[in-house]
């Protein structure tokens, strides 16, 4: 997502694909959701969650849409791209920073620079609440 790096757990990804237009759907104060099969899931904008200004992909037809699944729920991060797989040694953010929600830890990467690891539950805990605060701020307006 821009010029950052995040981490998504292997564990929790049930596969990656491109949306289409035709795949799309607004949902009245729920933002957006798109057709994987015979069910619809929400999109989370990881760009959103984390503050990115930069992302490269703004329309989810740019992106790619990275299926996960935490707890029994599952949604679509909305990503500029997916660099690969890797194993990745995972340093406690908690011991040495403090909690960060959303995220699990970070890694060092071969370049010497520094990828987020995402904590799927709490990454679908965020955009709940981004998407509550939202719709509370054009409920307060209208």
């Amino acid at each position: 997502m821009g010029e950052e790096i995040y981490i998504v757990p292997l564990v929790s990804i049930i596969e990656s694909i491109q949306v289409h237009k035709d795949m799309l759907r607004r949902v009245a104060g729920k933002g957006e959701a798109f057709r994987l099969r015979d069910e619809y899931l929400p999109i989370v904008r990881m760009c959103d969650v984390f503050g990115i200004e930069n992302a490269r992909a703004t329309e989810v037809e740019e992106g790619i849409v990275v299926v996960v699944e935490a707890g029994g729920a599952k949604c679509g991060l909305f990503v500029d791209d997916l660099l690969g797989q890797q194993q990745v040694v995972i340093k406690s953010l908690e011991a040495n920073y403090g909690r960060v929600e959303g995220i699990s830890g970070a890694t060092i990467l071969g370049d010497g620079s520094v990828a987020l690891i995402m904590d799927i539950p709490g990454v679908m805990r965020l955009a709940t609440q981004e998407s509550q605060r939202n719709n509370l701020a054009l409920t307060k307006t209208a």
